[in-house]
């Protein structure tokens, strides 16, 4: 009796341990098919490769916060020079591709006029606050109209464009918005912005562009009054008729520190 009993165990251990295979074979397979299923998914929603400096940012920020949640703070702070370096490079090709295949590229030099002295009678904790308030205005009209901030001292900017007629839109706001300041310039006081607009060709190396065309830009917005931007007949020359501002008041032909020959050098208003 108990030899039968050892005999049917047995075959039921047996049965058992096949059905347990199958079960394990079918699970496997099972997950194979919902990991296949999970990266077609993946493949299907997962967005374009960005194309503009925007997307790219958003790009990075989504990243960031996957990487900290993954692998958590530490994790993020390790890979960060090589992160800043692919980003800064990535910069760095969005000016070169500013200039157009002959080189030209338009540029506009920008400052706060009487900087030193504002900062002295603001106080340096709410000039920050100013200057930050100054910079997001530049920022948001350089980005609406496709240029590029190429770099930053102070209350400085230099910043290019690929079309003469965009740099002289987005000048023209900056100064409508500093009209209108924000809360922060209201509270402190307004800021009047010096910005002079130059077309040439340039050399572009390393994310900055180099050249006599970049000096006469900078020199011509060293003629210009705070709230005032002038360009350079070059700019003139390079406007359609049917630009969205107007060049007036043009200068008799004047020299500029620095550089060879004579210049004209124009104010730009809004159109009409």
């Amino acid at each position: 009796m108990l030899a039968v009993l050892c005999v049917i165990l047995l075959a039921a251990v047996i049965a058992l341990a096949v059905v347990v295979r199958r079960q394990q074979v079918d699970l496997t397979a099972h997950v194979a098919h919902v990991e296949q299923l999970e990266a077609d998914l993946d493949a299907a929603l997962r967005p374009r490769p960005a194309q503009n400096p925007t997307e790219r940012a958003i790009s990075r920020m989504i990243r960031t916060a996957s990487k900290v949640r993954e692998q958590g703070i530490t994790g993020v702070i390790q890979s960060t020079i090589e992160e800043m370096t692919a980003w800064a490079r990535e910069e760095e090709a969005e000016i070169v591709h500013m200039a157009a295949p002959d080189g030209t590229v338009t540029i506009c030099f920008s400052d706060i006029e009487n900087s030193t002295q504002l900062n002295a009678r603001m106080g340096d904790k709410t000039w920050v606050r100013v200057l930050e308030a100054h910079d997001s205005v530049l920022r948001g009209r350089i980005a609406r109209y496709r240029g590029q901030v190429v770099k930053t001292a102070g209350d400085g900017f230099m910043f290019v464009f690929r079309d003469p007629e965009a740099a002289c839109r987005a000048a023209v706001g900056i100064q409508s918005d500093l009209r209108r300041p924000s809360e922060v310039l209201r509270r402190h006081g307004k800021v009047r912005v010096r910005i002079g607009i130059h077309t040439g060709q340039v050399v572009a190396k390393d994310g900055d562009y180099f050249g006599e065309n970049v000096a006469l830009a900078a020199r011509v917005a060293d003629l210009a009054s705070g709230g005032e931007v002038l360009c350079s007949d070059a700019v003139r020359a390079a406007l359609d008729d049917d630009a969205a501002v107007a060049l007036i008041d043009p200068t008799d032909p004047i020299e500029l520190k620095g550089l060879p020959g004579e210049h004209v050098v124009w104010r730009v208003v809004p159109a009409g």
